[in-house]
């Protein structure tokens, strides 16, 4: 993202109308973010929770993924976990390069540290705040991921309920405080120069429906995220598959 105002601008934009109380202090913050560790609002890589920036495992996971990061290990730590008790201590390394020696993180996670949403998964959830930890250090992160908060706050709640008496039910747009999926695909097509009218009907294609509008949310938002896991991974293959759409397909006689 750096060296494109145009793409930062968008990501701003999105930023305001998806947490209407940022102030211009947590706007600069943003900003650099996106220019240092080219992170993206659109994709989910950041998330604004009272007050402050978070990074999350997804936006970790393409940072080194862009910096061609060698590889990640995991161990549990069985001596500090309890199984009995749910309690699960994981110790992550990640090694940037071939002479890497490897960052070190640690991540624990219990029944007492974890959302209602994910109990029964404290395993995996201490997996993650391992690697997220280690990812951080890796590549000098200083925000604090997500996963390692624990239970979400309340005080998002409200801002959750403001978008959904805002929007119309159905559709496809943001009816749980997520950005408008219409803007996330236009930032993915504008990020990674891609022909619109080609993505329009490779998501057609994708969702099974005539038009892009037919579609539901769900496949929509599963489509959007396949199409930024690709871009980010081989983008010359995508442009492969695009170009497949290129002329329009004959109608059935």
């Amino acid at each position: 993202m750096k060296g494109k105002p145009d793409l930062v601008r968008a990501e701003m934009n999105l930023a305001r109308q998806k947490w209407g109380g940022v102030g211009a202090e947590k706007l600069a913050e943003l900003r650099k973010l996106l220019y240092r560790y080219h992170l993206s609002v659109a994709l989910g890589d950041l998330l604004y929770i009272e007050a402050h920036w978070y990074v999350t495992h997804s936006g970790l996971l393409r940072l080194a993924c862009r910096n061609r990061c060698l590889g990640i290990r995991t161990v549990l730590e069985k001596h500090c976990s309890d199984p009995t008790a749910r309690r699960w201590v994981f110790k992550a390394i990640v090694y940037k390069s071939r002479l890497s020696e490897g960052f070190v993180g640690y991540g624990d996670a219990d029944p007492s540290n974890v959302s209602p949403l994910v109990r029964g998964a404290e395993m995996r959830v201490a997996e993650t705040r391992a690697v997220n930890r280690a990812l951080r250090k890796a590549y000098g992160i200083g925000l604090c991921s997500v996963e390692e908060i624990g239970p979400f706050p309340s005080a998002l709640e409200p801002a959750r309920e403001r978008q959904k008496t805002s929007l119309p039910a159905g559709g496809n747009g943001s009816g749980n405080g997520q950005p408008r999926l219409r803007d996330r695909l236009c930032l993915l097509i504008r990020q990674h120069q891609l022909d619109p009218t080609l993505v329009k009907r490779y998501a057609a294609d994708f969702c099974g429906t005539e038009v892009l509008r037919d579609a539901g949310r769900d496949l929509v938002e599963s489509f959007i995220d396949r199409l930024a896991e690709w871009a980010a991974k081989d983008r010359e293959g995508l442009l492969c598959k695009l170009n497949s759409y290129a002329q329009p397909r004959e109608a059935n006689s």
